[in-house]
């Protein structure tokens, strides 16, 4: 898979934003050379569902015509997971049921990208409807782990993590509910940030004071996942969730540092990976607090919110298509029977009070570290987490505590890939860098950081190396 070692798709957003603004490149060579890199390493990734080829060599040719780049991303390719509409461009969600769905509009997100001249190259696969531990689907996948093509790439962003890893897209767009986000690019060695619920808005959700799922990126460094998220974020009326501003002071960072959560199953090999890059950590930006707040009933909460929810979005799906669904979306829309409201509304008033709590411990502390994921990538065709270090597990949801419990206060998240400490041939490793709510500024401060000093930054997989 060796190419020239100036290929463009090797570049970082920032470089081709630069070179592109200067008019040193044009937007369609910009897209040809990651085109031609998607034909290269597709299908053996699985990564991407549909290629918007003409469609992307089109908007660059429009692009290349303008007297002046229209925008910070001016020309750059980007990935656009698949739950996300896309005007003109086959959006399935995942589901046989939507196979030959091509939206009329633009999810905002996709929109703004576009505003700030983004050009959207393909949508990247993900589980039906964004349930599941594996990233595949009726139509396609699984999306295999750039590190070892018989691992999974994480859950549900694994086709946007897949992608920018081996450089078919510099930046990704994804979304992250229990850590759909987070985990894949732990999983494939990559950065992310899943910022603060309301950051880039969602105008249409159905629950617009819901505040568990959000939409994220994805890039090779700290740097990149900054510039694509200024082009998404900004307030909009019609979503109750949006109007605020970044409250980072610029001060220096107090850091903590939790493997657990004090709840969370986590296995031994994640555990010594994590002291490790908690050693590399305070090296690095100095003295860690090992802490966290009472965390005794998070999961549960977690579970009920989220069956809940699930069976309110997808439940008349469920009653209508039935066998048609996966396996796993029904279990998690059956999930949701017979919940009910006073059991919905205890559990926000439990997630209520641990967001207070962890607004507590965060008068002590400005940015708490964990893994991002309980478990190390494992094989695709193992399913989902049933048994972790031979012990079984209460639920297949049970892997993703330390990113579930995140979601819950929605704090945002900045996750950071830890290579092994020999740099050899080590699983792929992410923490979660946590901050307040709206100081993603910070994360990004300490991000780019950690990548000069402590070495937390993306490598290529020796397959798909340059």
């Amino acid at each position: 898979m060796n190419q020239e070692p100036n290929a463009l798709w090797r570049e970082s957003a920032a470089t081709l934003a630069e070179r592109l603004a200067k008019r040193e490149l044009s937007a369609r060579e910009a897209v040809e050379a990651h085109l031609a890199r998607i034909a290269a390493a597709e299908p053996a990734l699985s990564a991407f569902i549909t290629v918007a080829a003409e469609k992307a060599l089109a908007r660059a040719d429009a692009l290349d015509a303008r007297p002046a780049p229209v925008g910070p991303l001016h020309g750059v390719p980007v990935a656009v997971k698949d739950l996300t509409d896309t005007a003109g461009i086959r959006t399935t969600y995942g589901s046989a049921l939507y196979a030959d769905h091509v939206p009329a509009s633009n999810d905002i997100a996709v929109a703004r990208i576009e505003a700030a001249g983004g050009i959207v190259i393909g949508k990247t696969n993900t589980p039906e409807f964004g349930f599941g531990a594996i990233c595949r689907n009726r139509l396609y996948g699984p999306t295999r782990n750039p590190a070892d093509p018989a691992l999974t790439s994480g859950g549900s962003s694994g086709g946007s993590a897949a992608a920018v890893a081996v450089g078919m897209a510099p930046l990704a767009h994804g979304t992250d509910y229990g850590g759909s986000v987070r985990i894949p690019a732990s999983f494939c060695g990559v950065a992310s940030i899943r910022p603060t619920p309301g950051l880039i808005p969602a105008p249409g959700r159905a629950l617009g004071w819901d505040t568990l799922a959000t939409h994220g990126v994805l890039a090779r460094d700290t740097a990149d996942c900054a510039l694509l998220l200024s082009a998404m974020a900004g307030s909009d009326l019609r979503d109750p969730t949006s109007l605020f501003g970044d409250r980072d002071d610029g001060s220096e960072t107090r850091l903590g540092a939790t493997a657990d959560f004090g709840v969370a199953t986590v296995s031994q090999a994640v555990r010594e990976r994590f002291a490790e890059a908690v050693a590399r950590l305070e090296r690095a930006a100095g003295p860690v607090a090992r802490r966290h707040p009472d965390c005794g009933n998070a999961m549960a909460t977690f579970r009920t919110l989220r069956a809940a929810q699930t069976r309110h979005a997808f439940g008349p799906m469920l009653a209508k298509h039935g066998k048609a669904l996966t396996d796993t979306i029904r279990w998690n829309i059956e999930a949701g029977a017979g919940i009910t409201a006073d059991a919905y509304l205890e559990a926000q008033a439990a997630r209520t009070a641990l967001y207070r709590r962890f607004v507590a411990l965060f008068e002590e502390i400005d940015v708490l570290a964990a893994p991002a994921c309980g478990v190390l990538p494992w094989p695709n065709e193992d399913g989902e987490v049933t048994v972790i270090d031979g012990r079984p597990v209460k639920s297949i949801l049970d892997y993703l505590g330390v990113t579930a419990i995140v979601t819950l206060i929605g704090f945002p998240v900045l996750t950071l890939p830890v290579n092994g400490p020999d740099g050899g041939d080590a699983l792929p490793f992410g923490i979660q860098l946590i901050a307040r709510p709206g100081e993603e500024r910070r994360l990004i401060r300490l991000g780019r950081m950690l990548e000069r000093e402590a070495g937390f930054t993306h490598r290529w997989a020796a397959a798909w190396a340059p």
